[in-house]
């Protein structure tokens, strides 16, 4: 089988391949709704936060840290109610704590 040498952008990809596509579309959707909530996150808790997956009606965000990851259980409550207050059909809001991987 040969193989394309030239090579494409993720857009071009996305268009050629409806399930590519379909996580383009769900990162975008993830990342929209982190912005929606971003007002009801301290300010010095935001960096440690980032938009993670969405599968179904249950998301994840992606937190650095412990601390920040128990911080923001505490606010999840908020952030469910602000989601579905907008339309979002988000029926539990998961946490997934990233450890620091600085020594190789």
């Amino acid at each position: 089988m040969h193989r394309p040498t030239q090579a494409v952008t993720l857009a071009q990809a996305a268009q050629q391949s409806t399930t590519l596509a379909h996580l383009v579309q769900l990162t975008a959707e993830s990342a929209q709704r982190l912005k929606a909530v971003e007002s009801l996150i301290p300010i010095l808790l935001r960096p440690a936060i980032q938009a993670g997956p969405i599968d179904g009606k249950a998301w994840c965000l992606l937190v650095k840290g412990n601390a920040a990851a128990a911080k923001l259980r505490q606010l999840l409550p908020l952030i469910q109610a602000a989601l579905q207050a907008r339309g979002c059909e988000v029926t539990s809001i998961r946490i997934k704590v990233q450890l620091n991987s600085s020594h190789s």
